[in-house]
């Protein structure tokens, strides 16, 4: 099946989507700019708001695809769209690690965090923007997909091994130019980028966050967006869904900022998904005769990130552990043929249904006895 929206007779729609998100964009920063640091309840509000917006957005692109093609069409896409932005805003999560780590390391105030981010995502977007039209035209190619799809696989497993981040600003070129013809401050001068001492011209420390954060999103875009052409071929969807996803990135870091260390074993799930993405652009994508269903991809991808977010918690290692329990007890039930009573599933195989329990009761036996030990071990 060809795109939905291609961009030779739907190219209006960049634009007017780019006009939508513009408005609530100088709302957010309207409200922020005499504002010190953000609250929690505010970003509360803000994270949620952002997120109804993208909900809003992916009911306007499902009665919009309707009334041009067939509601099957319509709901693919959309389903698209909701894959591509919970792929995109669980990668910013775990981008967001790195975020505090550069804010640390530059000792930036709260009240000035809001600020370099919200500059930070209008930049996020141009960059986005341009590597989403390369990434367009390339796909256009079967190698390119599968490229794609091990340089997801190489990145999972570089995500799983890797250590510690560790913040270098002064290995970055683009700083290192910037301070080649501009003198920095020691200090902060408020929320200015610029500032002049003695009638010359120098950059603030904000300024060169602000260059960091840049440069390290587009390395985040190099990772992200073949990940989102691996849920979909509609460049218009990866665009919204990446917009959508990083437009909300700030208020979930206000949100998230005094417990992202919690999510410790975030990167774990990520890396699956990645795995599970480039195996679908390599492999399952052929094998279901082009396009791997989409419905099974969006539960994959959001089971896989909040067994993720469970595993990194006390509590949450004991709800996974018995959740795996509990489908290694379906398993059994539908491999005898007792599960068919009560919810009848299609051409499930017995054989199979006995190697997933026992997988299960291994996973969850796992989880319930670390849960013990650690529980143990805080005696």
């Amino acid at each position: 099946m060809g795109q939905l929206f291609p961009f030779s007779t739907h190219w209006w729609l960049y634009p007017a989507f780019a006009g939508l998100v513009a408005v609530p964009l100088a709302i957010d920063l309207a409200y922020h700019r005499k504002r010190g640091a953000t609250s929690m309840r505010a970003a509360a509000a803000w994270s949620a708001a952002w997120m109804a917006l993208a909900v809003g957005f992916c009911l306007a692109l499902y009665l919009f695809a309707a009334s041009h093609h067939s509601s099957a069409a319509a709901r693919q896409v959309s389903l698209e769209f909701l894959a591509g932005y919970l792929v995109e805003e669980s990668l910013s999560i775990d981008n967001m690690f790195v975020f505090a780590l550069i804010f640390r390391y530059f000792a930036i105030p709260a009240a000035f965090q809001h600020r370099i981010l919200f500059y930070g995502v209008a930049g996020a977007m141009v960059f986005r923007a341009i590597f989403i039209s390369a990434g367009a035209l390339l796909i256009r190619f079967e190698w390119v997909m599968v490229l794609f799809g091990l340089f997801l696989i190489f990145t999972a497993v570089r995500m799983a091994l890797e250590k510690e981040k560790q913040i270098a600003p002064g290995d970055s070129p683009v700083i290192r130019l910037v301070c080649r013809f501009f003198p920095v401050t020691p200090e902060l001068h408020g929320s200015r980028f610029f500032t002049r001492v003695n009638g010359v011209w120098h950059v603030t420390p904000l300024l060169i966050v602000l260059l960091f954060l840049e440069t390290t999103d587009i390395l985040f875009a190099v990772d992200s967006v073949p990940a989102v052409f691996g849920v979909t071929k509609e460049p218009f969807v990866v665009f919204s869904s990446n917009v959508c996803a990083v437009l909300g990135l700030r208020s979930l870091f206000f949100l998230l900022a005094g417990a992202l260390e919690r999510f410790h074993h975030l990167k774990y799930g990520l890396a699956v998904v990645l795995v599970f993405v480039g195996i679908k652009m390599i492999w399952l994508d052929h094998w279901y005769g082009g396009r791997f269903p989409i419905g099974i991809s969006l539960a994959i991808i959001g089971g896989v990130l909040a067994a993720s977010i469970l595993w990194s918690s006390r509590t949450g290692v004991k709800l996974l552990g018995g959740l795996f329990l509990g489908l290694a007890a379906a398993s059994v039930c539908y491999a005898v043929g007792w599960g068919d009573k009560v919810l009848p599933l299609k051409s499930l195989d017995p054989a199979a249904l006995w190697w997933s329990a026992g997988a299960w009761v291994v996973c969850g036996v796992m989880l319930l006895r670390r849960s013990f030990n650690a529980h143990a071990a805080a005696k």
